[in-house]
């Protein structure tokens, strides 16, 4: 197993597999060769056996290194995905998730990326196909929470905001349809949204309007593909208990050290939705068992949008 690679390459958006990779830094395990046949839309019979559902599929993960994109990762990993790829900006958590699926028998390598820079989001997809030569799922599911209203919002904010949670996606989802295109994968794609795409809290201005934005993408999308066999579907994600939820209150709430105990006892089921939940919602609608959906945006939170009354409390408010 090597350590970590540092390689270079040309705009990727107009040269593909037979260029060299560029990453800011990159964990790259000793692969072997990964080129299953061509795939159509699975069968009933090939979901029987959970543990070979992604038998063959290579997958590229988003938000890899803790959360929802780790737990997703280890999932894939845990059901026969034969080779993984995860992004995040933190290098150290990032390679130790490919270092650990690697040695559990999944084959995974590690590309830092800060989604804001398209130059490194164009680095990702090609790490996949270098290493594996096709792309069978994509999920995005790295985005951007911070806070900000209508009146307080800044340019910069706002546009590292659309980066991060609209554009990264969408040059995401453009170069892996491209290797889905040229392989004739019948693909996956997964894209996290929010329930904030609704209307969302008035903190969450510019958050809100992205999800928006991407759940429309995410239709869009899969109108634009399915033709080619390729889905598209989102999952609009209720509030969860993940590590960058916990920085995000302890940030911009003032929350208390026992926010989460406070949090779920609030909740209709006693707690936050848990990465491992979700995770298994992705790995539904990236799977043979949800073909043909596509255009689909589920919602999977405890509490009914739009609904009034009901015991759930909103966000720590923030002291003073």
């Amino acid at each position: 197993m090597r350590g970590i690679a540092s390689l270079a390459m040309r705009d990727p958006r107009t040269a593909r597999s037979e260029e060299r990779l560029t990453s800011p830094l990159a964990y790259v395990p000793q692969l072997p060769s990964v080129r299953p046949h061509h795939t159509s839309p699975e069968s009933p019979a090939m979901t029987e056996n959970s543990s070979a559902q992604f038998a063959g599929k290579i997958a590229v993960v988003t938000g890899g290194a803790q959360g929802l994109g780790e737990a997703t990762a280890r999932l894939l990993a845990e059901r026969g995905a034969a080779g993984i790829v995860i992004t995040d900006r933190q290098a150290d958590k990032g390679e130790a998730v490919a270092r650990s699926l690697t040695e559990a028998g999944t084959p995974t390598i590690f590309v830092a990326a800060d989604l804001a820079d398209p130059a490194q989001v164009a680095t990702i997809i090609p790490a996949a196909d270098k290493a594996f030569g096709r792309v069978d799922v994509l999920a995005n599911i790295a985005g951007l929470t911070d806070r900000g209203t209508i009146l307080d919002t800044d340019i910069a904010l706002y546009d590292r905001m659309f980066a991060i949670n609209v554009r990264a996606p969408f040059f995401l989802m453009q170069d892996a349809i491209r290797v889905m295109q040229r392989e004739r994968i019948a693909g996956s794609i997964v894209n996290i949204l929010s329930v904030n795409a609704y209307i969302g809290s008035p903190n969450l201005a510019a958050y809100s309007a992205s999800k928006g934005a991407l759940m429309t993408l995410t239709k869009n999308t899969a109108n634009a593909v399915n033709m080619m066999r390729i889905r598209v579907n989102g999952i609009i994600l209720g509030w969860a208990d993940t590590p960058g939820e916990h920085v995000t209150l302890k940030t911009f709430h003032d929350a208390a050290d026992d926010w989460l105990e406070k949090a779920e006892a609030s909740r209709p089921f006693g707690q936050l939705l848990k990465p491992e939940g979700v995770a298994r919602v992705i790995a539904f609608l990236a799977g043979p068992e949800s073909v043909p959906m596509t255009g689909s945006c589920v919602e999977y939170e405890q509490t009914v949008v739009g609904a009034s009354g009901g015991g759930a409390i909103g966000y720590p408010v923030k002291k003073g």
